[in-house]
C-alpha cells in the first residue's frame, strides 16, 4: 500500500488523501527489460515508481487546491517525471535528493554546484530516537541555490528542463561515532532567504509522519498479520485499519497542537462519560479540555501521567483506545438492557 498522508505544517495528520494498492507481479517484466536496455529508457508507466505520480495526481484531484499543496517525499521519489508532472499540475514538491543530476551553467552537476555555494547560516534541530542516541541537538549548516535541471537524454522527447531550488543541510561538529545528518532537498518553491530555507527544512521534517502512520498500522493494528486469501477482503480490511490508525495518530498529535480545545472535538458523549470515571493523581487542575481526556485514554494504555512526563505517544494511545472500546461495548450492552427493562416496566 502506497499512501499519501495529508498533514498541516504543525504535523497534525488530516487523513489519507491518496492510497494505491499494488503488487510486484504488476511490474514483473520491468527488471528483465532493464537487463536488455538502459533503465532510464524504461517508460515510467512500466516501473513501480509510477505510484508516486499516481498519488500526486490523486491528491491534487481530491484536495482541489494544487497551488497550496506541497508534496513531500523521501529519496525514492527523486523522479524527473514527478518534477514535470508537478509543473504541469501547478503544484509544489519538496523531495530529498537521491541522484547527482545534470544542471545548466558553469557547474554541470548538483554536487559541484553545492560544493561551491556559499554558507547561508545555521539552524538547530532536536533529533529524537536516533539509532545511536535517544535525543541530541543537531546544528545544520544551510546552503541553497537555484538551478535548472537538465532533462535526461532518454527523456528529451517527452520532457523539458525544470527550474528548482537545491537546499543543502549538513550537520556541523558531529560527535564521534555518530552518523552526521546530511539532507539535500529539491523543491520548486521559491527561496530567497535563510528563513525561507529553514521553513522548507521544517516542512521536510514532517515527512516522518507517514512512517509513524505505517508503524501504527503494522505494530498497533497488526495489519501484516492478516491471513485473508482474497485480495478484495484484504484491501477492505486495511482500508478500515487506515481510518482507525489515522484516529490514533490524530489524537496523539491534536493533544500537542491544540490541547486546550473541547473534548467533543475528539470523543463521543458515551466515551466522555466513561473517561470521566478515570482518575489519576496530578498536581495540576483538571479542566474540561481535550488534552485531559486524551491523557486518560493513555492512562488506560499504561501511561503513568507524572508531572514531568512528556505527552503520551501513539503506543499508549492505541492500547488505551482498545480498552476504551471494550469498556464502550460493555457500557452499551448494559445501557440497552436498562432501557429495555424500563420499557417493559412502563408497558
Amino acid at each position: 500500500m502506497h499512501g499519501s498522508l495529508a498533514a498541516t505544517t504543525e504535523g497534525l495528520p488530516l487523513g489519507l488523501c491518496a492510497v494505491r494498492f499494488w503488487t510486484r507481479k504488476d511490474f514483473k517484466g520491468c527488471n528483465k527489460l532493464k537487463k536488455s536496455i538502459n533503465p532510464m529508457r524504461v517508460p515510467i508507466e512500466e516501473k513501480e515508481s509510477i505510484r508516486w505520480l499516481k498519488n500526486l495526481e490523486a491528491s491534487n484531484n481530491l484536495l482541489q487546491v494544487p497551488q497550496r499543496c506541497v508534496h513531500v517525499g523521501d529519496r525514492e521519489s527523486d523522479i524527473y517525471e514527478l518534477f514535470c508532472l508537478a509543473k504541469e499540475l501547478d503544484t509544489n514538491f519538496l523531495i530529498r535528493s537521491c541522484h547527482n543530476r545534470n544542471i545548466d551553467g558553469e557547474y554541470h552537476k548538483i554536487e559541484e554546484k553545492m560544493a561551491a555555494a556559499p554558507d547561508m547560516g545555521t539552524y538547530t534541530i532536536k533529533l529524537e530516537n536516533s539509532r545511536e542516541v535517544r535525543t541530541r541537538k543537531v546544528t545544520l549548516n544551510i546552503k541553497f541555490q537555484h538551478v535548472d535541471l537538465v532533462v535526461p537524454i532518454d527523456k528529451r522527447k517527452a520532457y523539458e528542463n525544470v527550474s528548482v531550488t537545491i537546499i543543502d543541510a549538513k550537520e556541523v561538529r558531529c560527535p564521534k561515532g555518530i552518523t552526521p545528518i546530511i539532507w539535500r532537498l529539491i523543491t520548486n518553491l521559491k527561496i530567497r532567504s535563510l528563513s525561507e530555507a529553514i521553513e522548507k527544512i521544517t516542512w521536510y521534517q514532517q515527512r516522518w509522519k507517514i512512517e509513524v502512520f505505517h508503524k501504527i498500522l503494522k505494530s498497533g493494528l497488526k495489519a501484516e498479520s492478516l491471513k485473508f486469501q482474497d485480495t478484495r477482503r484484504l484491501v477492505n480490511t486495511i482500508s478500515v485499519f487506515c481510518i482507525l490508525g489515522w484516529r490514533v495518530f490524530w489524537m496523539t498529535m491534536i493533544n500537542r497542537v491544540i490541547p486546550g480545545d473541547s473534548p467533543k472535538l475528539v470523543f463521543t458523549s458515551d466515551e466522555i462519560n466513561l473517561l470521566n470515571g478515570v482518575k489519576y493523581k496530578s498536581s495540576t487542575k483538571h479542566n474540561n479540555i481535550v488534552s485531559e481526556y486524551i491523557k486518560k485514554v493513555a492512562i488506560l494504555g499504561g501511561y503513568l501521567a507524572r508531572n514531568n512526563d512528556p505527552p503520551p505517544g501513539n503506543i499508549v494511545i492505541w492500547r488505551g483506545m482498545q480498552k476504551l472500546n471494550d469498556m464502550l461495548y460493555g457500557y452499551r450492552i448494559y445501557k440497552n438492557k436498562i432501557d429495555r427493562f424500563i420499557g417493559d416496566e412502563i408497558g
